[in-house]
């Protein structure tokens, strides 16, 4: 007989995942297509996969308010509508794109992926230095947008290793001499995710880092009740940003992604589930019991 407390694999699971898998892989082929179409359409302009970013907003967004309207170079005002769509969608429903949405991330699900299926071994990061270097996201963020506002350029663009991949240039104008920068980058953040699950997402991310901080103000959480959770740690084990679950605070983290994995493969009914509302700091927070005892 199985034990109960062994994660029990349900259709509701199954579906969830394919849906998702769903979800990534047809935003993934709309930038695919979109970068091929830029190459191969020579009868019209067609947009490049630059104008599909939301990272561009964030980096124009200091230009355009103060001059008046002026964008930086390759920056356009889909860019913008695109960050307000993003920000609306962090403060509903937190880190979702990154775990829904964006083709970067649904890159570093596949090679995650291939590494289990070619048995591959998993390195494994210290949860000490682990949560040191969640923060070069920030040190990311940070540098970036300084370099973008005292270059009035996107600083960053050349060496961003979603642009390189994705925009396919690689493929149709391949150019090691005066590229190979841009390679290596990309090449090494894509070997560091075939080894770490979302090496990207969680060290260096520049977007992630700022849905990061905004997601603490998200209202679709993923929550844990700390009366019906056990502590199993089953839930930690298929986080694909090594967020551990099963100590989280009632809020689980704004680092979420939104995958909902933790949330399916718990064997403990209600000790996690997807809830509508604010994260209260603990000051304001109804106490327990046990806490005022």
């Amino acid at each position: 007989m199985a034990s109960s407390s062994q994660p029990v694999k349900s259709p509701n699971r199954s579906r969830t995942r394919l849906l998702r898998r769903l979800t990534q892989a047809g935003f993934g082929l709309f930038i695919v297509g979109s970068s091929i179409r830029h190459y191969l359409v020579t009868t019209e302009h067609v947009a490049s996969i630059d104008a599909y970013c939301p990272f561009g907003g964030i980096a124009t967004l200091w230009r355009w308010v103060s001059t008046g309207g002026l964008f930086v170079q390759k920056t356009h005002q889909s860019n913008l509508v695109l960050l307000l769509g993003l920000i609306a969608g962090v403060i509903l429903a937190g880190g979702a794109f990154c775990g829904w949405i964006c083709p970067f991330g649904a890159l570093q699900d596949l090679l995650d992926w291939i590494r289990k299926k070619l048995r591959l071994p998993e390195l494994r990061i210290p949860p000490r230095l682990d949560r040191v270097l969640t923060y070069g996201r920030y040190v990311t963020l940070g540098v970036i947008l300084y370099a973008t506002i005292a270059t009035v350029k996107l600083w960053f663009a050349d060496w961003d290793p979603y642009r390189t991949t994705f925009s396919l240039g690689w493929l149709f104008e391949f150019n090691l001499s005066e590229q190979w920068l841009a390679y290596a980058v990309a090449l090494v953040i894509l070997v560091g995710a075939l080894l770490i699950p979302r090496f990207w997402c969680r060290y260096l991310c520049p977007l992630g880092g700022a849905i990061s901080l905004l997601g603490n103000l998200s209202l679709l959480r993923i929550r844990r009740n700390d009366a019906s959770c056990k502590s199993c740690a089953v839930c930690n084990a298929p986080c694909p940003v090594k967020i551990d679950v099963a100590q989280a605070d009632s809020a689980v983290s704004a680092d979420c992604i939104g995958c909902l994995e933790c949330v399916e493969v718990c064997p403990r009914e209600g000790a996690l589930s997807v809830t509508l509302g604010p994260a209260l700091p603990k000051i304001l927070r109804p106490q327990k019991k046990e806490d005022v005892a």
